[in-house]
């Protein structure tokens, strides 16, 4: 009888664990189901993964790194089972002592972790109640790194799911440590204590066992199927078996309750550097601490953030289509200013000398006197209609000099007429036509070549015996001048009616009139550009004299002179290479827009070197070179000066 009692006292615990348990959708933070998780129980080596948290915070700040070399403390190579095994003194990499807290939860590994962060186990357990109040973990209090059990070392199953929750997703990268099933931590090949519930139930990928007689069989663990994922927390197990079981249970309701679809927030993640100023104050607030007070508020100027410095501001693009029209505008520009001047008579040379302000008359042309009947016989219906609408538009206006071009006439501007009137020509007033016309057979004028333009003749000549005289207005004439001095062709006239008559001569006399050549210029200019033979018309029509070519200057030595174009810009700059022709020259083409102050006169050139298109713009001087390339560098554009 003896023998059995004391074998049930053995074997039963003298107390058991309270049990408690909470589950939690990790995507939002939303309690699936708890049951006594606001009591405050002992974790055991839950508490490593604060421990773990701790060290991750260090890694990140790069005061530590995986390679840095531990010197195990007293304190440390003294800790009781489960232990790695170290020694005081020995020199072991952070990497294998975190392979084996949190895959072996070796309590030996984790006290060296702590020591070596903070200087010793006492002032590494505060800065772990400073960060677990910094997670939201309130009614948790540290009083060691590894959780074997100690007075006043107490947490909550809520305060152990948060902190799973945050290992979860403030340390992603590391987070895989937790479902290894073996690690190799330097001096030993340790093997999970969690492997049982890794093993068999689906989706599981962590998190930390524990267990203490105290605390009874802990487990935080985490799984994940479809787009959800549950954390959950179980304390006070009777046993491995018991323990996972009950977590299985609580994972599939977990599974069962959280919805399908919803929105993740993540925890937000405390600043590392607080909670290492914080781990420096002699003293901490502690629940239930002897002498402690109930509640202390401490404000603190020191910087709690560090806010990113404004974004330089990009450089507008511009669009393609933009871009193109822009290059195809500029092109245009500079061909037309480079272009060399209409020839004299042309449409083109009129239009420039009305944009210019100036009439649109050659001077050559001007001052030679035309015969008005010569002009009208080169004339056509349509013309007549068009000279008809530009005399009936108002003198001046563009749509006088568009009927007047589009006849054929040159658009004298009346208003550039009137800046110089001539008193004289204003008094005189031309005569009526006369009624009678000499009859003469009409000479048709070779069908390719042009009428030639009529020369007035400054002498008198007696007329063909059976010609018929024509009566024009009378004006006083010129100065005779010597007969050598100016040809003497004959005027001849004909009526395109008179088919059947004989031909005669008609002399024209007194024809010379200076006066009149600002009145003269608006027909001689329609003289200008030959035309095709108009239809025959009833109306007297002069046929004019062919003027005599001048003679060609004897040719002369031709010197060619080789100048600079350039005005000494030997400079340039090289914006770039590109891999094909197209990038090179669109390069060029936002570069000159966004830095058109300095580039604006050079000359964008395409080079292809060794497969690769260089873009520059040449034809810069050596300063301006030098400055496009200093503007361009502040925005981040590479640029070079080449010449010299």
């Amino acid at each position: 009888m003896a023998f059995v009692v004391l074998a049930v006292l053995v074997t039963t615990p003298i107390q058991a664990a309270p049990f408690a348990a909470i589950v939690m959708d990790a995507r939002t933070g939303e309690i699936l189901y708890e049951k006594n998780a606001r009591t405050r129980l002992h974790p055991a080596s839950l508490t490593k993964m604060m421990t773990l948290y701790i060290v991750f915070q260090e890694l990140q700040a790069g005061r530590l790194t995986l390679d840095t070399k531990v010197t195990v403390s007293k304190y440390a190579a003294s800790q009781p089972p489960s232990r790695l095994g170290l020694k005081q003194g020995q020199k072991i990499a952070v990497r294998y002592l975190i392979r084996a807290a949190a895959v072996k939860s070796a309590n030996d590994a984790a006290a060296a972790l702590g020591d070596h962060i903070s200087g010793d186990h006492v002032a590494f357990a505060k800065r772990m109640t400073r960060t677990a109040r910094q997670l939201g973990m309130h009614d948790t209090t540290f009083k060691n790194a590894h959780g074997l059990t100690a007075e006043g070392h107490l947490s909550t199953a809520y305060d152990m799911n948060v902190l799973g929750r945050h290992l979860f997703y403030d340390f992603p990268q590391y987070y895989n440590i937790f479902s290894r099933r073996t690690a190799d931590a330097g001096i030993a090949t340790v093997t999970n204590t969690n492997s049982r519930f890794l093993d068999n139930y689906e989706g599981a990928d962590g998190i930390k066992t524990g267990y203490t007689s105290p605390a009874g069989f802990n487990l935080t663990a985490s799984a994940k199927r479809g787009n959800k994922r549950i954390i959950a927390t179980v304390f006070g197990g009777t046993s491995t078996a018991n323990r996972n079981a009950k977590m299985m249970e609580l994972m599939d309701l977990g599974f069962g309750a959280a919805r399908n679809r919803v929105k993740e927030q993540p925890p937000v993640a405390p600043h590392p550097d607080e909670a290492l100023i914080a781990s420096a104050e002699p003293q901490i607030d502690e629940i239930d601490a002897e002498g402690g007070a109930g509640k202390t508020i401490r404000i603190s100027g020191a910087v709690t953030t560090s806010p990113r410095p404004k974004a330089r501001p990009e450089v507008p693009t511009v669009p393609d289509a933009v871009a193109v029209a822009m290059a195809a505008g500029i092109e245009g520009a500079l061909a037309e200013a480079t272009a060399e001047p209409a020839p004299a008579g042309t449409l083109d040379f009129q239009a420039e000398a009305i944009a210019a302000g100036e009439p649109p008359v050659p001077e050559a042309v001007a001052e030679a006197p035309v015969d008005v009947a010569a002009a009208e016989e080169a004339a056509d219906p349509v013309a007549d209609t068009l000279i008809a609408e530009a005399a009936q538009a108002e003198p001046g206006t563009l749509d006088a000099q568009a009927s007047a071009l589009a006849a054929g006439t040159a658009p004298v501007d009346t208003v550039v007429a009137e800046l110089a009137p001539d008193p004289a020509l204003a008094e005189i007033k031309p005569m009526p036509r006369p009624d009678t016309i000499a009859a003469k057979a009409p000479v048709e004028p070779a069908p390719s070549e042009p009428a030639p333009v009529a020369v007035a003749e400054t002498t008198e000549t007696p007329a063909a015996p059976a010609a018929e005289e024509v009566q024009l207005a009378a004006v006083e004439p010129a100065p005779e001048l010597p007969a050598a001095e100016l040809p003497a062709p004959e005027l001849v006239v004909t009526d395109p009616g008179l088919v059947d008559a004989p031909p005669a001569e008609l002399t024209v006399a007194e024809t010379a009139m200076p006066e009149v050549t600002a009145v003269e210029t608006v027909a001689a200019a329609a003289t200008v550009t030959p035309v095709e033979p108009a239809p025959a018309r009833r109306a007297p029509i002069f046929d004019a004299v062919e003027v005599a070519e001048a003679e060609e200057p004897a040719p002369t030595e031709e010197v060619v002179v080789v100048m600079s174009t350039s005005g000494g810009r030997h400079f340039g700059v090289n914006v770039g290479e590109y891999g094909s022709r197209y990038d090179a020259e669109r390069a060029l083409l936002k570069t000159a827009l966004a830095e058109s102050a300095t580039l604006n006169e050079g000359l964008r050139k395409t080079t292809q070197t060794g497969g690769a298109w260089r873009a520059s713009f040449m034809g810069l001087t050596e300063e301006q070179a030098e400055l496009a390339c200093r503007r361009l560098r502040a925005r981040a554009v590479p640029c070079e000066t080449v010449g010299g």
